[in-house]
């Protein structure tokens, strides 16, 4: 099986995958994103533990992208604290517009590397990003 194919099914097993896809009882933070180009619509959910992002899930609907990049930003930033999720949330960003190539660096995105190519696809770069800047809008300094 060649990279593309690898890649593209780990795409479309997160996309489908249910694990991520849920209410939390009792959020602490809540957080609606909304890509008006696609359509894609997430509400993430939030349970803290002081700093730490104890629990994470989402609902809403949208493309295969935004919904695999949701549920692989949830795998990743479960169990980190604020200051971790965030600097991961600039990673993602920075690769997807190619400002960040370090492949160690990189490597800190687990299965969400696999997004990385999406750059190469402007219409979806959107779709890639919108779980990530919801977060940050979620756990964000100023909130």
């Amino acid at each position: 099986m060649d990279l593309n194919a690898i890649y593209t099914e780990l795409i479309m097993e997160h996309s489908t995958s249910r694990h991520n896809r849920r209410k939390l009882d009792n959020p602490d933070l809540s957080e609606k994103g909304h890509n008006p180009s696609c359509g894609d619509e997430i509400t993430l959910e939030l349970k803290m533990n002081k700093d730490i992002i104890e629990d994470l899930a989402f609902t809403g609907q949208g493309c295969a992208i935004s919904q695999a990049s949701t549920s692989m930003m949830i795998d990743l930033i479960k169990g980190k604290n604020k200051e971790e999720a965030l600097k991961l949330v600039e990673t993602f960003i920075g690769m997807i517009k190619r400002e960040i190539s370090d492949e160690e660096e990189l490597e800190a995105l687990e299965d969400a590397i696999v997004l990385k190519n999406i750059s190469n696809m402007p219409a979806r770069v959107k779709c890639a990003v919108l779980a990530w800047h919801t977060l940050k809008e979620a756990i964000g300094e100023e909130k």
